[in-house]
């Protein structure tokens, strides 16, 4: 059953939601237009703000959905509600369905958060949504949402497995936030 929960993790993380839901909408490939990826904020650009919160609601669902039913089938189980919450997060940033050429995991490890640990994920959320609201740059608020979210379920006492799970979430979006932090460096940023 554990293999089984973190294949489905992966499989559900790798739905490219940004390709299908622009595609369907507007025709367009969201990956030949913009800054290029399949996320929310991508699909924003290129196809408007509802479509944007649409694929937001759409890759949050595909990170949570896997890990609610690890936590219900397996509720003592904190290793494998990581395992399959990482899964459904590397699913999103390699799907096989696109050469393993994905989204950056924002809103995916924003899924996973909000079940394992959902005020964390809120306090990541609102501070996203704030940042973005005043600079218009969704790669800023997402780092600094995430780094927040981890500030937050260490000093509420979280399990520590979920807890360094958001700090891994977090590594791993620095790395594929790493163009965006070269062009925040360089005051290039794209903005919303």
């Amino acid at each position: 059953m554990i293999w089984a929960l973190v294949a489905v993790g992966y499989f559900a993380g790798s739905i490219p939601f940004g390709v299908i839901v622009t595609s369907f909408f507007t025709k367009k490939d969201v990956r030949a237009e913009g800054s290029g990826n399949i996320g929310a904020t991508n699909v924003a650009r290129v196809a408007g703000k509802k479509l944007g919160a649409v694929v937001l609601l759409l890759d949050a669902a595909k990170g949570a959905l896997p890990v609610w039913a690890a936590l219900w089938l397996a509720p003592a189980e904190p290793m494998l509600h990581v395992a399959v919450a990482a899964a459904a997060f590397l699913g999103h940033v390699f799907p096989v369905w696109l050469q393993f050429k994905g989204g950056k995991g924002v809103a995916t490890a924003l899924g996973v958060l909000l079940v394992l640990l959902p005020f964390s994920a809120l306090i990541g959320f609102v501070t996203w949504a704030l940042i973005l609201l005043v600079t218009r740059v969704s790669s800023i608020g997402s780092l600094v949402g995430a780094f927040l979210a981890i500030v937050s379920a260490f000093l509420l006492g979280s399990p520590l497995a979920y807890a360094l799970l958001a700090v891994a979430l977090l590594l791993a979006m620095l790395w594929t936030h790493r163009g965006n932090i070269e062009r925040i460096l360089k005051r290039t940023e794209n903005k919303v």
